[in-house]
């Protein structure tokens, strides 16, 4: 049985080592790999072009003994979102994304982190409105987490009508009615649409820009819980 991994993967984080060699955490598909990419610093480094921050490339990594590093023996940039270095909020909000999925993925293997990580980066590069950006990346952060966001009720267990306004009851997790409220049936809708759909999706949103703060604050709040 071959001990190679051939992947898809986004660099986490990069820490040099020794004179040339680095090593580098990655997310794939099949959760986060450590590894060491030998000679990388150096100029004619074949590995070099694969391991820069904000791309997405094919690795091949030869899987090491007693959970020891494995070895980057390829990489290949397939996608570069290098977009997201010149402005400084879609800097900061990538960087922000990929220590917060970094830190909760170390133990798993599902695809989610690294396809909600992926989808993330691709939206920035594009120039998609950061705000609604990292308000899609709360919401479906906490539902990767096994969060359950309930729009479909409110908090006394009635449904949702559009007709009527509501506040965010932090403490029952649900929407609670009440007059005046700054949550109506457009933001209902919209968080509806960020949970249900993918980034790409969600960015086609008509008119949702004024209504992300109230939007943004509620898929924080569920991320407190």
């Amino acid at each position: 049985m071959s001990n190679d991994i051939r992947t898809h993967a986004i660099v986490l984080r990069r820490t040099n080592y020794g004179e040339a060699d680095r090593i580098i955490n990655f997310l794939t598909e099949q959760g986060p790999v450590s590894v060491i990419a030998r000679g990388v610093r150096k100029e004619k480094s074949k590995l070099a072009g694969g391991v820069e921050l904000f791309c997405m490339s094919e690795i091949t990594v030869h899987k090491g003994l007693n959970n020891r590093l494995g070895i980057l023996t390829s990489a290949k940039m397939l996608e570069h979102y290098n977009n997201i270095v010149y402005k400084l909020p879609e800097l900061e909000l990538a960087s922000f994304v990929m220590k917060k999925i970094g830190g909760v993925a170390e133990n798993s293997t599902s695809s989610e982190y690294f396809d909600l990580l992926h989808q993330i980066l691709a939206a920035l590069n594009a120039g998609v409105n950061p705000e609604l950006v990292e308000t899609w990346f709360w919401f479906n952060f906490a539902k990767t987490n096994g969060e359950q966001i309930n729009l479909v009720k409110d908090a006394e267990g009635r449904k949702l009508d559009p007709y009527c306004f509501y506040v965010w009851d932090s403490t029952e997790s649900a929407l609670r009615e009440q007059l005046g409220g700054n949550v109506g049936a457009e933001e209902i809708k919209i968080m509806r649409v960020m949970i249900s759909s993918d980034l790409k999706t969600t960015s086609r949103l008509r008119d949702v820009v004024p209504r992300l703060p109230t939007i943004l604050h509620i898929a924080k709040t569920i991320n407190r819980q």
